[in-house]
């Protein structure tokens, strides 16, 4: 029998929401695991008394077999489940890594939540909803924030190779924005957009390939350079709403938009010959073997000559064993191949499945958490609208957490956003 505050939480949709655990052990467990809790709240400087300024509101006892059972994401369906709040939830989330709060999980213990989102491709309404320009989930570079380019040397990891062990990148940092406000997230939504499409040295006349497709943003862009493109995507609804976006900004004939099979094709699926290639985010949400696809396919589908342009979100040394955890319910509810890779695993990737070379990397992470905490305040403020396109108050709830948490981490320094620039190592053909 259902707890009076989940009655009414769809238990199709959200069966690890809907259901909390319950038995003489599990209670206590749940005990064990709120007094944990209250310590580790102490150690982060998080205020839980209800008759001062509570930094959070824990409402409903349950959280705490949640957390007894599944730890961290635990934590993080007791939100969903409005069993907790917290007004400041990035800062509490924070807060909690930064004390290294990882709560134990019971040896073996696997839970299994629906995966929403298999090809990577979230709902063109819900970016509509919480991006500035209405179309992309990426984030932005801001105009406050100064490049620093230096040529560094990076190892190879070429198998069998005799030559140099290292090659040379040219590495650029981009200093903090000031001042930026939600207004300016369209702006630094089409820089980073910009950036990319420089890098990958975009022109008239060149022929892009976007892969996988993200939102039309990377296509229109290019468009308004001359260039023609094709863009890939795996989700038909996703592929419907890519074009009215590039027919209402006039630039539909330029650019051909074809669903594929699946997310990452194979060489029978997909062919062509490329300029230049561009993929956004999509990297980080692939299972270990996808990642090796779309390397060799990138290899396979650009020309000699021609540049790939890849951003993705990558691990840094300072990721814990507490925010992996902390990461579950990204992996559990949204990206189930979600593993964030660190930039030396894309150096190995290309060096060692490929016959393409890293000569180009962009760091962007510290516009990237300013980005997150206006998408996440552009979300919040049209609940009225996201629940009018469909998403009831659990996904709603989720939404915000997983914008939340991912600022927090980027904060702490766990997370980053690398753009890479890749060519190929043997400029007279593939190897």
């Amino acid at each position: 029998m259902r707890q009076s505050h989940l009655t009414a939480i769809d238990a199709d949709a959200w069966p690890g929401v809907a259901w909390v655990p319950t038995g003489r052990i599990i209670g206590i467990r749940a005990r064990l695991a709120e007094a944990s809790f209250a310590r580790a709240c102490a150690d982060a400087g998080l205020d839980l008394d209800i008759n001062g300024s509570p930094d959070l509101i824990v409402e409903e006892e349950e959280l705490f077999s949640r957390i007894a059972i599944s730890g961290w994401l635990g934590l993080a369906e007791g939100y969903l489940a409005g069993e907790w709040r917290a007004e400041k939830l990035a800062d509490v989330l924070e807060a909690l890594l930064r004390s290294d709060y990882h709560p134990r999980v019971p040896l073996g213990h696997r839970k299994m939540s629906p995966r929403r989102f298999q090809g990577g491709e979230l709902p063109a309404d819900l970016v509509r909803l919480s991006s500035g320009d209405g179309m992309s989930a990426f984030g932005g570079v801001f105009a406050s924030g100064v490049p620093t380019t230096v040529r560094t040397a990076v190892p190879s990891f070429v198998s069998g190779h005799k030559g140099p062990q290292t090659h040379f990148v040219d590495l650029t940092t981009f200093s903090d924005p000031v001042a930026a406000e939600r207004d300016d997230l369209r702006d630094a939504q089409d820089r980073s957009v910009e950036m990319l499409l420089d890098a990958a040295r975009v022109s008239a006349g060149t022929h892009l390939l976007e892969y996988p497709g993200t939102g039309g943003s990377i296509a229109i862009g290019a468009t308004h350079r001359r260039a023609t493109v094709d863009t890939l995507t795996a989700d038909p609804d996703y592929a419907r709403a890519v074009e009215e976006r590039l027919t209402l900004a006039g630039v539909a004939e330029s650019v051909q938009t074809s669903v594929i099979a699946r997310p990452i094709p194979g060489p029978r699926e997909w062919r062509g010959n490329y300029d230049a290639i561009v993929s956004v985010e999509r990297l980080e949400v692939l299972s270990a073997r996808e990642r090796v696809v779309l390397i060799r396919s990138l290899d396979r589908l650009l020309t000699i000559g021609g540049l790939a342009a890849i951003q993705t979100v990558v691990a840094t040394d300072s990721m814990t064993q507490a925010a992996q955890a902390s990461l579950g319910v990204l992996s559990a509810y949204i990206w189930p191949g979600l593993n964030y890779p660190g930039a030396q695993d894309i150096h190995r990737l290309a060096d060692r499945e490929s016959g393409l070379r890293i000569i180009g990397q962009t760091h962007v992470g510290n516009h990237a958490k300013i980005s997150l905490g206006m998408q996440r305040s552009i979300f919040d403020g049209q609940t009225r609208e996201a629940a009018a396109a469909g998403f009831d108050p659990v996904f709603r709830r989720l939404w915000d957490y997983q914008f939340a948490l991912r600022e927090a981490l980027f904060r702490l320094g766990m997370l980053d956003v690398v753009q890479f620039t890749l060519t190929h190592r043997d400029r007279r053909g593939r190897r």
